[in-house]
Order: structure tokens, then sequence, then C-alpha cells
């Protein structure tokens, strides 16, 4: 399906699959599909609408194995698969039953989402944000980021054949900025944390007008790529949503976007229309959302970021009103964890089930077992964990905590009494 664009120099008429226009949050104004943000009659968030038509089980499971699978649910060309992406996607959802064990829940699952191609969800969000770019007349992929969205977004550009420019604080981890760096995209730290980096950025999207930048102007079309995470949940659940999930905050889009998910699917007859519960994580150190939700606040109090959580530092987020919507809805809960919490959370999910995650993975983790050990999570319920960054770029959160267990000199013997043998 396609929908009329308009502008004041041209007309064009972009193909955007399913979606047919954009509705403010707050009061449902509409208007045409376009590169904007912020509803100029509400002043609120944009979302993407659509005509989704019938869609069936076994036409998605006919799709390539990527995200690509559920283009007749994205804002993205008819043609998506056909044109030079980075095929993000269809992760694995591992059985983590070593881990369940050691939090004392009967069913656990883990989204291992560090499968992806720069490591991290983000090459999702990206890849539906750079098909749409592409449609409105973009020629340059731009974004501010804490860390995983400069991956994707400068793998993403390269590999289109796309200028980047990539706006990061110069605080960022050295790995995260060695693993932008390396697709040679024009990549800026700024003195600053994401926040101030976040405001520059919209000052830029309003300068250049063939710069997408993936979270700002064209934000209504990348933040829908959280949806596949839900989707493919439920697909490798065997089309069922699970009763729990448990899932990281830093703007909040994600976790609102895979309730959406799930709401599609249950909506299309894809999946029975069960009840389940969201629930978020924050670190403490940045935890505006959980905040709120303690203290029973429908407004999100920004702060000043200060956690090892750095994927997770962002201090204003824009979509923390809809997070703490999208909890109380469904009865869930929102919790932070300490610096040294997140550390443990890594930790236990790497020798509980091999996993090696970032710090943000450890708030997820550390989170379900706070929210557990509270009785706000049910231990009887199937519950779903959402990793969605690798370890290795947060190796600084972790060097001083573990090692080897010994230093020995080359010989069996040495090493039977380091084992204790």
């Amino acid at each position: 399906m396609t929908a009329a664009l308009d502008s004041t120099t041209t007309r064009r008429t972009v193909d955007l699959g399913p979606a047919v226009e954009l509705v403010s949050k707050e009061e449902g104004h509409r208007q045409p599909l376009a590169p904007e943000f912020v509803s100029a009659e509400d002043f609120s968030p944009l979302e993407v609408a659509y005509d989704f038509g019938r869609v069936r089980r076994e036409d998605i499971e006919a799709g390539p194995r990527n995200i690509w699978r559920y283009k007749r649910l994205l804002p993205v060309p008819s043609n998506v698969e056909e044109i030079p992406n980075t095929e993000p996607g269809c992760t694995r959802l591992v059985k983590a039953d070593r881990l369940a064990k050691a939090l004392g829940v009967k069913s656990l699952w883990v989204k291992d989402d560090t499968g992806n191609p720069t490591h991290s969800f983000k090459d999702r969000v990206v890849a539906v944000a750079l098909a749409a770019a592409r449609e409105f007349g973009f020629d340059t992929l731009a974004c501010p980021s804490t860390g995983n969205l400069a991956n994707a977004v400068a793998a993403a550009a390269a590999r289109a054949g796309w200028q980047s420019v990539v706006l990061i604080p110069s605080s960022l981890e050295r790995a995260k900025v060695l693993t932008t760096a390396v697709y040679d995209g024009n990549l800026i730290a700024v003195d600053g944390n994401y926040d101030d980096v976040n405001r520059l950025a919209t000052e830029l999207a309003a300068e250049h007008e063939n710069w997408a930048f993936v979270n700002v102007n064209v934000r209504p079309y990348y933040s829908e790529g959280s949806k596949t995470l839900a989707y493919e949940v439920a697909e490798q659940l065997g089309w069922r949503i699970p009763e729990q999930i448990v899932v990281p905050i830093a703007s909040g889009s994600q976790l609102t976007k895979v309730d959406k998910g799930f709401r599609e699917f249950a909506k299309l007859g894809l999946v029975e229309d069960t009840p389940y519960k969201v629930f978020g994580a924050q670190a403490a150190g940045c935890s505006p959302v959980s905040t709120a939700f303690r203290n029973g606040y429908d407004v999100v109090q920004p702060v000043k970021p200060d956690t090892i959580a750095r994927s997770l530092a962002i201090g204003n987020p824009a979509d923390g009103p809809y997070v703490l919507d999208t909890v109380r809805r469904t009865g869930g809960a929102i919790e932070d964890v300490t610096d040294e919490e997140v550390v443990e959370g890594i930790r236990l999910l790497a020798r509980t089930e091999g996993i090696f995650t970032e710090t943000a993975g450890g708030v997820t983790v550390a989170t379900a077992k706070k929210l557990i050990e509270a009785g706000k999570i049910d231990r009887d319920a199937e519950t779903v964990l959402l990793i969605t960054g690798d370890g290795l770029k947060t190796l600084d959160a972790i060097e001083n905590e573990v090692g080897p267990k010994a230093t020995v000199p080359p010989s069996a013997a040495a090493v039977h009494n380091a084992l204790g043998l």
C-alpha cells in the first residue's frame, strides 16, 4: 500500500508497505507519512498507523530468516529484502533452565539479541529506519547515541553505501567507539552526556535536510523495528505470548513497542489474546522512569545519569510516560538496580547460560532477580528476559571483577595444586 507525501517543494509517493499515516499519541491527530516525529497539533510523539489486511502465520514462516519475514507489519518498502542491508533478526531464544534455578523460577527464556550484525538489538530499528529514509529521499544516515546505536548506524550506512554522521558522548566506552569508527563514517565525540548530544542532533536535523537522524526525524519508523523482538519471541514460543517479559529502559521506546508487537499479533489472530505483564528495568544511577513508577507519578522527572550502564543512560527518556502507561496497564512493575548488582547480573547470566551480556543485560537480569525476590514477578509464570547487547562492548564493567583463578608454572602438579586436587 502506498501513501502520498506532501512537501513544500515536491510531491512524491512513498512505498512503506502497510503504513498509511502518522498518528499523534496523545490526541490521535492524523497526518500523511513524512519524516516528522512530533505532531504540530498536540506536540506529542507521532507513531505509524497501518492497514495490515490479512497476515497469516504461513506467510511469515515462508519469509527470510531475518526481520523482513515481518515486512507486512512494518513501515518498509514491499521489496525491502532486495536492497542491501544488514539483515538483522531471528536471533535465538534460549531456554534458560540453569538461570531459572538460580533465580527460583519455574520457566525462563532469554531472548539473546547479541547475535545481530553489530551485536545489539539496535540493528533491528536502524534497518527499518534506513528503509524508510531511503523512501523519503535521504542520503545520509545519522544519530546521537550511547553506543549500540552508533555501531548499528555506521554499519548499516556502510552496507547501503551511504554517508553516516554519528554523535556520541566523549565519555563513551572505548570498545563502542572503536566498533563504530571501524566503519569509517563521520564519528563525532561531543563533550557532554547523551541528553546534550541528543539536543545537538535535533538542531542538526533541522539544518540538514538530507540527513536522516534515525531517532529524531525518522523516529516513528525507527521505533517500529523493536516490534520484531515481540514478533520473534511469540513465533519462537510456538505462536503464543509469554506471561511475563522484562525489558531494559533507555528512551523507553523498546518496551512500548514490544507491547505493541504482542497486541498486533493478537489482533491479527496470529496468537491467542492471552494476558501478559511487562516489567521495566533501569540502573539506579539513571532511573527516572522507575522513580516515577515507585512514586505513582504520571510525569517522568529528568535526571543526570551516573551509571556504568551507559547504553541506558538517558536522563530524559522520550517515551517514559508511555512506559508507565504500558506497565500499569499490563499489571507489571519497574525497578532499578545498583552498579554492583548490574555486574553481578552480567556474571550470573554468563556462568549459568554461557551468555555474555553488556551492562544493559546485567540491568535486566539483576532487575528480574530483584522483582522475583519482591514477589512482583510470578515464580510459576513463564518469563522472558530481553538481552539486548554483547558484553564485549562493555569490558570495562567487569575487568576488575574477573580474571585467572591462579597463575602457575607449566606443570600438571601446579595446575592440580591450584585446583585443590
